[in-house]
This record gives structure tokens, C-alpha cells and sequence, in this order.
């Protein structure tokens, strides 16, 4: 995968500006509305625009590369900007190009491929994410048996599963889990109950969940376990 960049720790944000509203673009503007954020939504399709009316804080139509409509809209004054275009991959570009050269204090953009993902950030994207790559790691540990898959950073991920053999029934302490696997067990949930931290003494069973962290390729194997 392609390094993420990233800008440092994270500020409040009020206001997104998202180009494309496709079916990522949508769902990720209607989400940001839903938990409170101002969002602008920038389409050229004249039939989104309109599905988008009501939904969306704003929603306008621009043409690709008239940056005239964008500095009236000021998106350089938007706390974050995310390039959600999908199949244009010249257009997900010259976008991010611009957002760069007005100074945009925060760029996100979706990448098809690894290539395209590597010219994004070369424009200037401080994050580029690879939903539909994102999700088919994600779902190929819900196959497995794991609720979920968090990857925190580029590097680092918690795995929420359940024990595999190699831990089960054994203090932690005594599994040499970090050693073997690279891992640590943060947290673990049995039946009914809550979520406690887990310690060297932790005993886990079968029936367990538990909160796996470790770097993000050596969690996925872990997490694949049987």
C-alpha cells in the first residue's frame, strides 16, 4: 500500500468541501452532516446536484477546471477538502492540484489504484485512501470470524477477534504473544460483560472477544489465525 502522509494532530473541523458525490463521495458527505459538519458538496452532474438538495449543508454544480466557481466559493477557507471523484482519474488530479496550489489546509482524495494514489501525493494530498482496498481487507477478516479491522495508521491497526489456539487458556503473560506475533492484547470482552484491559495475568477462553494491536501486517496475520 501506498505511505500515508500525515498532518500532524488532529483539529476540530467544522467544514468539509467534497468534490464528486458518487457513491463514496455521497456517503461520506451525508455522514459528515449527520454528526454535525458543515459539508459542501461540488458535483458535475446536474442529477446528484439535485438528489443532493436538502441533504448537504450546500451543493453546487461546477464543470471540471473552472477554478473561477471554486474561489468563489472560498474552499481554500474549508478546514478539509476531500477529492471523492472516482472514474475521472485526470480530473481526481488537476482537482487535487489546484486544492494544493490554493493552499488548502487539509487534503483527502480516494485512490483506485496504487498509481494513481502515488501522483496524489506527489501533488500535494496529505491523505489518500483506497476505499474499495480498504474494505476488501475488511471484510476478509469478518469472514474470518473477526467483528472488525481498524487500521489506525499506515502502519498500525486493532483487530477486534476472537482468541486463536496459540493464546487460549494460558496467562498472557506466559504466551510470549510480543515475542511470537508482534501483537499485544488490549482488551478483552467474555458473554454479556464489558470490556476490561487486559493484563500479563489475563486468562482468555474460547468464547471471548478481544482487542488485538500490533503493526498492521503482523495484526492481519494474527488476526487469520485459526
Amino acid at each position: 500500500m501506498v505511505k500515508r502522509i500525515t498532518t500532524g494532530p488532529r483539529k476540530n473541523v467544522r467544514n468539509v468541501a467534497v468534490f464528486g458525490l458518487g457513491r463514496f463521495g455521497s456517503a461520506l458527505a451525508i455522514e459528515l452532516v449527520e454528526i454535525g459538519i458543515e459539508v459542501l458538496g461540488i458535483e458535475t452532474d446536474e442529477d446528484r446536484v439535485q438528489r443532493h438538495n436538502g441533504l448537504l449543508t450546500k451543493v453546487v454544480r461546477v464543470d471540471p477546471g473552472v477554478n473561477d466557481a471554486l474561489e468563489q466559493l472560498k474552499v481554500q477557507e474549508f478546514d478539509v477538502c476531500v477529492v471523492a471523484i472516482g472514474s475521472d482519474i485526470l480530473a481526481s488530479i488537476l482537482t487535487a492540484a489546484y486544492l494544493t496550489k490554493i493552499g488548502v489546509k487539509e487534503i483527502w482524495a480516494k485512490a483506485t489504484s496504487r498509481e494513481q494514489g502515488e501522483i496524489l501525493e506527489r501533488v500535494g494530498v496529505h491523505h489518500v485512501v483506497y476505499p474499495e482496498n480498504d474494505m476488501g481487507r475488511r471484510v476478509a477478516h469478518q469472514v474470518k470470524g473477526s467483528a472488525d479491522f481498524i487500521e489506525v495508521d499506515s502502519n498500525y491497526a486493532i483487530i477486534k477477534t476472537t482468541p486463536n489456539a496459540h493464546i487460549i487458556g494460558e496467562r498472557l503473560g506466559d504466551t510470549e504473544i510480543r515475542k511470537r506475533f508482534g501483537v499485544t492484547v488490549m482488551a478483552v470482552k467474555r458473554g454479556d460483560g464489558e470490556w476490561v484491559n487486559a493484563d500479563s495475568n489475563t486468562v482468555l477462553e474460547d468464547t471471548d472477544e478481544i482487542l488485538v494491536a500490533g503493526p498492521t501486517k503482523k495484526a492481519e496475520q494474527f488476526g487469520l489465525l485459526n
